[in-house]
């Protein structure tokens, strides 16, 4: 693959619980030989091996701290210390504030404090954050889901990604999509709430957020139980003239050179 191309590898995409088909939320974004794992929701772990080994990682990065987001990294700290993988250092390991506590809260159970950081080496988001991982780079935005949760721009010289973790649509997530080849967008909610804010996106708004950012394509995921697939990606194309595609776990999308199709 070009240096100035990604692949977007879905490993699941499913909310809020996994499915016999479809692990929860987690991607691997790939390019120029650089290997990033997005979000790591319940049963992505198991996927991204069909792809790589986890010590084969460049970095991980977590949206926010809901189970269907960043449950494995709980097993992944197993792997990594307690298995057959060899770290030859920790994995760079990007996240909202607090996530190394919030992670070693659940894995200590003596007096000793688990050593998260021998797994992971633990780097705070904060609004307008940047990263240089590899050949990528990484800016990510805070959007609006009622707790510390991250949209994230994965650029080469050539290619754009931009992932919006949960949010409400807002105005933050349109200007880090703005021009983007892909816009991996959630569409969870088959209406808005009743009542109470609004904390994700329907299909059309991810329809109407994907056209105010001029984004190239689209990829509907985190569709939620009360939507499918079909309808999610139907609903989502009456808002958005530009191809719309639905996350399905096992495909993987090239970017920024033929993205018509998955490859």
């Amino acid at each position: 693959m070009s240096s100035d191309h990604l692949q977007l590898t879905v490993l699941g995409s499913a909310t809020p619980y996994v499915s016999v088909d479809n692990p929860c939320s987690g991607y691997l974004v790939s390019g120029g030989g650089t290997r990033i794992r997005g979000d790591a929701g319940s049963g992505t772990l198991a996927q991204l091996q069909r792809h790589l080994r986890l010590d084969e990682l460049d970095a991980i990065w977590i949206s926010h701290l809901h189970a269907d987001h960043s449950a494995d990294l709980l097993t992944a700290y197993y792997a990594a210390l307690h298995a057959d993988i060899q770290l030859a250092a920790p994995i760079p390991l990007y996240g909202p504030p607090g996530i190394a506590e919030r992670l070693a809260h659940f894995l200590t159970h003596t007096a000793t404090r688990s050593p998260v950081e021998s797994a992971f080496a633990v780097n705070e988001l904060h609004h307008g954050h940047r990263a240089r991982v590899g050949a990528l780079t990484l800016t990510s935005r805070e959007v609006a889901h009622g707790m510390p949760d991250f949209a994230v721009r994965i650029e080469t010289a050539g290619a754009s990604l931009v992932y919006s973790g949960d949010t409400a649509p807002c105005p933050v997530l349109v200007e880090l999509s703005q021009g983007c080849d892909v816009l991996l967008c959630e569409a969870e909610s088959a209406q808005p709430p009743a009542g109470g804010d609004q904390v994700h996106h329907t299909p059309e708004d991810t329809g109407d957020t994907a056209g105010a950012a001029g984004a190239h394509r689209l990829i509907v995921t985190h569709v939620g139980p009360f939507l499918t697939p079909e309808q999610a990606v139907a609903r989502a194309s009456a808002r958005f003239e530009g191809p719309v595609a639905y996350a399905v776990p096992g495909t993987t999308f090239p970017i920024g050179q033929d993205t018509s199709t998955p490859a």
